[in-house]
């Protein structure tokens, strides 16, 4: 049913569950296989689910990342919505070429994460797949980021057949899936400042990415908990006119060891 993406499965730091999810025909599975593979591929529809492995290093840590690929047809959901469960994080994919997929995500598939999502604190990504086809698209960007926020998601559109903004998806994702594990463990206040109290022993190793992010991505994660759609503009775009008015950072005492 599933398979890994060809790297060792060694030692990493944080693993995280990942969905991708929309119609039949959005291109769900050639993106997942664009990600992992390097190559873009024109596939037959998922039969119920799929997953696959990613090793990547983000924010300093090495992440193993299990990303599965459920079927868009209506008579799988019965089956897939069982992988709901623990997502850290969930990519709902739209065709920018066919208006009903993006319809569909706010009538059906925002719906069925309400439905079977466990998290609470799972953080989502609209994606417009098939920009390559721009000449055909029935999406505007506008109604994407229009949309997104709407759902409290972050935005990104992304060809799998170019490979355009592919990696950005789920590395953006994984970004903010890492703030949101690094918030909820106490490893940063609202501020998106790390807290002057240590964590007990115990949770220093789980914690310890904190340590590797400058102030670059510090200023990123304070403002990407409070603005869902970060990549509006483009992920390194977004990144640039962010950091064009960050103020000045003084890092915390103990902290920033790979800025």
């Amino acid at each position: 049913m599933g398979s890994s993406s060809g790297q060792s499965s060694g030692s990493y730091d944080l693993s995280f569950k990942i969905l991708l999810i929309g119609d039949s025909g959005v291109g769900k599975s050639s993106l997942l296989v664009s990600f992992i593979s390097a190559s873009a591929e024109d596939l037959a529809p998922t039969i119920g689910v799929d997953f696959k492995i990613k090793l990547l290093t983000v924010g300093g840590k090495r992440l193993k990342l299990t990303i599965w690929d459920t079927a868009g047809q209506e008579r799988f959901r019965t089956l897939t919505g069982s992988y709901y469960r623990g997502a850290q994080g969930i990519i709902l994919v739209y065709d920018v070429t066919r208006r009903e997929t993006f319809t569909n995500l706010s009538d059906v598939w925002a719906k069925e994460v309400e439905l079977y999502s466990t998290n609470q604190d799972c953080v989502k990504m609209l994606v417009g797949n098939k920009v390559d086809r721009d000449s055909e698209r029935a999406v505007t960007r506008e109604e994407g980021v229009a949309l997104a926020k709407e759902l409290g998601s972050m935005f990104l559109e992304c060809s799998a057949k170019t490979r355009e903004n592919v990696a950005q998806c789920f590395e953006e994702l994984a970004l903010k899936v890492i703030c949101v594990y690094m918030y909820i463990n106490g490893s940063f206040d609202k501020a998106g400042t790390m807290n002057k109290e240590p964590l007990n022993e115990g949770d220093k190793n789980k914690n310890g990415i904190i340590s590797c992010l400058g102030s670059d991505q510090l200023w990123i994660f304070s403002q990407i908990m409070e603005i869902p759609s970060l990549l509006e503009e483009g992920s390194s775009v977004g990144k640039r006119n962010m950091l064009k008015q960050k103020p000045e950072y003084q890092a915390s005492p103990g902290g920033g060891c790979c800025s």
